[in-house]
């Protein structure tokens, strides 16, 4: 158990180091894969293989978990975490530049740089939100999650505009200076934050003896055959290949559709965030009298989050439709209001799921991360080669960009029903005996 607990103050230095961790990452998602599809007209599935190269090395987030359960310190792993991530993000600015006059050395740079920002995310991200599942009281973990993650909304929306507003008029060298003043200012801000809490509000430990250490495979196979971590992880891979198809393709359907500028399009992001902000302050509030009325249960505001993001998205697809008369901004901000309601729900239930499980925080943390990951991966992957082959068949970008939100809406309903299963009590049937011995 922690010496003593976090206090607002503390978890919301965790706020800012996720924050900064978010910022560099948004950068890569929005702006820098808006300007290869649109400025350097390359296919939606070249920023789409890079996004899910980094998010595909994330699956070894388990193993980096399980090296800090094993090495008994968090703080290192943040710090040197960032410290890639920070590399990475600018070396994709620079690449783009690069591939602006030299394009296959632009891909090689930046399939390096993807490599780099995938092992910091995974590196950082794991260690950041055990240390801090670690060192909040178990009632606080919702509303600790609420904490974060909006301040890491406020980052990117931070970020988004003042990156946005900056961009125009557009250059290859703005772009690279604007990078650089955010991956150096966001490691400088990730260190300040953490330094000292594990320290001060962590348990005292030391890396544990080679004899008392376990082995990852065996530690793995323990936590994945807990059927409610499993049913977790499925839920969080579903769920997020939903949310993340449209990520890569959003700024690219404005630019081609609405005649949206980089600037715009990256305020755009902007406009998205603030909608997320919007939905976890009130789940964050909500969910605190949950303890009083069920209907408030975090599962609920999960499911409840996934059918308005299908409504929302549903919306997308009437946009693609109708063109420039639509409300294409209020129907971001709807969509990013419905994801953050789903998303913090699931973020704290997944901190009480992987917190206080007997050493093994990392490598429930990781799994959970990895779930995240793979689906990120998948959905960045399956939203942009849909839109190239639909493109390619149809000469349509209504067509293929309308054809994609569709089809993420209806993920989201399906994950509204395995959202239902989350905490629910296990039947004694044959159905459930099956799945429970399943290795």
């Amino acid at each position: 158990m922690p010496i003593k607990t976090l206090g607002w103050l503390g978890i919301a230095r965790f706020g800012l180091a996720q924050a900064s961790l978010g910022s560099i990452v948004v950068l890569t998602t929005t702006t820098i894969n808006r300007v290869m599809v649109v400025e350097l007209s390359m296919l939606a599935i070249i920023p789409g293989l890079l996004v899910a190269w980094h998010y595909g090395l994330q699956v070894l987030r388990p193993r980096w978990g399980h090296g800090s359960d094993n090495g008994g310190k968090r703080t290192p792993w943040i710090i040197g975490g960032m410290a890639t991530l920070a590399v990475g993000g600018f070396l994709a600015a620079v690449s783009v530049w690069l591939a602006s006059n030299f394009y296959w050395a632009g891909l090689t740079l930046a399939t390096v740089a993807f490599t780099l920002i995938g092992v910091g995310v995974g590196a950082a991200g794991t260690s950041l939100l055990v240390l801090l599942a670690e060192t909040v009281k178990p009632e606080r973990r919702g509303a600790a999650a609420t904490v974060v993650w909006t301040m890491m909304i406020m980052g990117f929306i931070l970020t988004t505009v003042v990156a946005g507003r900056f961009l125009d008029p557009f250059s290859m060298q703005r772009l690279v200076a604007i990078a650089g003043v955010v991956t150096g200012l966001a490691f400088l801000i990730s260190v300040l934050a953490v330094w000292g809490i594990e320290a001060k509000y962590a348990e005292k430990t030391v890396a544990k003896p080679e004899a008392e250490k376990v082995n990852f495979a065996d530690a793995l196979k323990d936590v994945w055959q807990d059927i409610d971590a499993r049913r977790f992880a499925i839920f969080v891979f579903i769920s997020m290949v939903a949310y993340s198809a449209q990520e890569l393709i959003v700024d690219p359907f404005a630019g081609f559709l609405f005649n949206f500028t980089p600037g715009q399009s990256t305020s755009l992001s902007g406009t998205q965030h603030s909608g997320v902000l919007m939905g976890m302050i009130l789940v964050g509030v909500a969910s605190s009298f949950a303890a009083r009325a069920k209907a408030l249960a975090l599962r609920n505001w999960t499911v409840v989050g996934c059918v308005l993001s299908a409504l929302a998205l549903t919306g997308l697809v009437g946009a693609a439709m109708v063109g420039q008369a639509w409300p294409l901004k209020q129907n971001i901000f709807a969509l990013g209001f419905a994801n953050g309601m789903f998303a913090v729900a699931a973020i704290g239930s997944m901190f009480s799921a992987a917190a206080g499980q007997s050493s093994r925080e990392g490598i429930r943390m990781g799994l959970f991360g990895a779930s995240q990951a793979i689906a990120f991966a998948a959905g960045g992957f399956l939203g942009t080669i849909t839109v190239d082959i639909l493109k390619a068949f149809t000469h349509s970008n209504a067509i293929s960009y309308g054809s994609v939100f569709g089809l993420e809406a209806g993920l989201f309903i399906v994950s509204a029903f395995l959202a239902l299963r989350i905490g629910a009590p296990q039947k004694s049937t044959a159905a459930n005996l099956v799945l429970a011995a399943q290795p």
